[in-house]
């Protein structure tokens, strides 16, 4: 069984999804990275919060991201914080660089976490896991 199937089998606990983060889960629902961007300052972010953390201002809207980016660094979970996750350990989770600007924790698809780089290129790839569809990242080999 492949890394993506193994995810789909999962019995892990899904994501706390409150009124400020249901738009970012419905887009992954439906196959859409979503991030807000501030109307004021102009600046993207992410996580999903109620202000801009760059000027304060509430007006921040949600809008279309690309699902490119670069690996910042990562490092490889051998044991797990919740046993379910413990049919993928040792797994690798990276701080992501979105090409929008954005940082962002997420867990990174790949077959050995030795082959990882600094700068890799990466991209979304949203996988149902326990009837809750997630973002997760992989090298994009086409922006190497």
């Amino acid at each position: 069984m492949n890394l993506i199937e193994k995810l789909r089998h999962l019995d892990v606990p899904g994501p706390t999804i409150t009124s400020v983060t249901k738009p970012f889960w419905e887009g992954v629902a439906s196959g859409e990275f979503l991030i807000q961007k501030c109307g004021e300052c102009d600046k993207n972010v992410f996580y999903p919060r109620t202000h801009c953390p760059h000027c304060w201002s509430n007006r921040l809207e949600w809008t279309p991201a690309s699902g490119k980016a670069r690996l910042k660094t990562y490092s490889v979970v051998h044991h797990p914080g919740h046993p379910g996750w413990q049919d993928v350990a040792p797994y690798p989770l990276g701080i992501i660089e979105l090409e929008e600007g954005p940082s962002m924790l997420t867990q990174l698809l790949v077959d050995s976490p030795e082959d990882l780089k600094m700068g890799d290129a990466l991209h979304v790839k949203f996988v149902e896991v326990n009837e809750i569809w997630r973002p997760f990242f992989e090298r994009d080999s086409s922006r190497d």
